[in-house]
């Protein structure tokens, strides 16, 4: 079918402005997909942009057990964004005027085949942890995955855009992906997958089958800066998302490793603003900077939540020297807050340690044009050499 993109993760929220089929024809009738009905979806979900909807939950729920539809849609539909994130960026309509949380990079959103159709076939659901009664991970079963993309070719798309990867790198002949997307290739399917998230370990590339365009994670042209100003006059170039803005004035700054309950002084983990860990009575009107690094599993809202809920005014998110100057967390946070390099860690924390009185502020966050190099990789997307099959490039 001409113009077919295939997104196959967590499925989509057919609402988006990005998913108009507004001056596109009617759908070819070589077209053989459905739109499968189920939670908050059904038919009228689907249109001349959105042609084709399933889901697959068979080889979920036998390893896992039967969905609890209380964190999931038993539908094609999005739960978490990321679907609906990664099928925009394949193929989602010009939408002008759109902006980050109302404020940030106004301008034009467009998908790379904006004129595309759209299939979505949703393989993806969450890992709990049954007792506590909490998501903590997301799976992707291989089976599912493998029916998915049989359904795809049947249904007759064009291009399957694949953006999951396993966890661990196998042989392609124990490699779901690998061994539908060589099914796909054998029917001229074009087949492109994300070549992973896992930062710059050596031979942490995903999806490196030699049939199979591996494509990285990079940044663009601009940023959304925020700097921090210390009290010495110094500021540190800071990126953020975060609509928020602190009165103008200096405020206390501190690290987070020295203002936890006192029983977690000598924990590992204090200095992440992990939930629970931050002390009001220490935090209370402060700004608080939170380390991060390559294996830290808190969210960066995460954190933010524990800034506020222990008093915090602001937060700054500082990296560690594994993530470098290049890995920055510029999301919507709960109160004003900035992401900074590990260079500007460094001198942060030197800052504390020297003061007797560390005071900061966090300038209001801006649209920076024209940053440079662009494009770069960012320190979180995964790199070669091939883990597989080193005789074949895939960096």
């Amino acid at each position: 079918m001409s113009g077919m993109s295939f997104c196959q993760y967590i499925g989509i929220w057919p609402e988006s402005r990005s998913f108009n089929d507004e001056g596109l024809g009617h759908v070819p009738k070589s077209w053989k997909g459905i739109c499968q009905a189920g939670d908050s979806f059904n038919s009228t979900h689907c249109n001349r942009k959105i042609v084709g909807a399933r889901y697959y939950l068979k080889a979920y729920e036998y390893f896992h057990d039967k969905l609890n539809n209380s964190f999931d849609f038993q539908s094609p539909r999005d739960s978490n964004g990321h679907g609906t994130h990664t099928s925009s960026i394949a193929a989602g309509r010009k939408v002008e005027n759109v902006s980050d949380v109302g404020r940030f990079a106004n301008g034009t959103a467009s998908g790379g085949a904006p004129l595309a159709r759209l299939a979505v076939y949703k393989v993806c659901w969450p890992l709990l942890d049954r007792i506590k009664n909490r998501r903590t991970g997301t799976d992707c079963v291989q089976a599912d995955i493998l029916a998915a993309i049989d359904d795809a070719i049947g249904d007759g798309v064009d291009v399957l855009s694949i953006s999951l990867g396993l966890d661990d790198p196998v042989n392609h002949t124990r490699d779901g992906i690998a061994i539908g997307a060589l099914h796909a290739i054998k029917k001229n399917i074009i087949v492109s997958c994300s070549g992973g998230n896992s930062g710059h370990a050596g031979g942490s590339a995903e999806n490196v089958a030699p049939w199979v365009i591996s494509v990285a994670a990079s940044t663009i042209d601009r940023i959304i800066s925020s700097p921090v100003v210390l009290g010495n006059g110094i500021k540190i170039e800071g990126q953020s998302g975060s609509p928020y803005k602190l009165e103008k004035k200096m405020y206390p700054l501190v690290y987070a490793g020295d203002v936890v309950e006192p029983h977690l002084s000598k924990n590992s983990s204090a200095g992440l603003c992990v939930p629970g860990f931050l002390s009001p009575e220490k935090t209370k009107g402060k700004i608080v900077v939170c380390m991060t690094n390559l294996h830290d599993a808190i969210r960066p809202f995460n954190k933010s939540q524990e800034v506020k809920r222990a008093g915090g005014v602001g937060m700054i998110i500082a990296n560690s020297l594994d993530l470098g100057e290049t890995n920055f967390y510029t999301n919507s946070y709960d109160l004003p807050s900035t992401s900074v390099g590990a260079n500007g860690a460094t001198t942060i924390l030197n800052y504390i340690k020297s003061s007797n009185n560390s005071v900061a502020q966090i300038e209001p966050a801006m649209t920076v044009l024209g940053i440079k190099p662009a494009p770069s990789m960012p320190n979180f997307s995964s790199v070669g050499p091939n883990p597989i099959d080193e005789d074949r490039v895939k960096e």
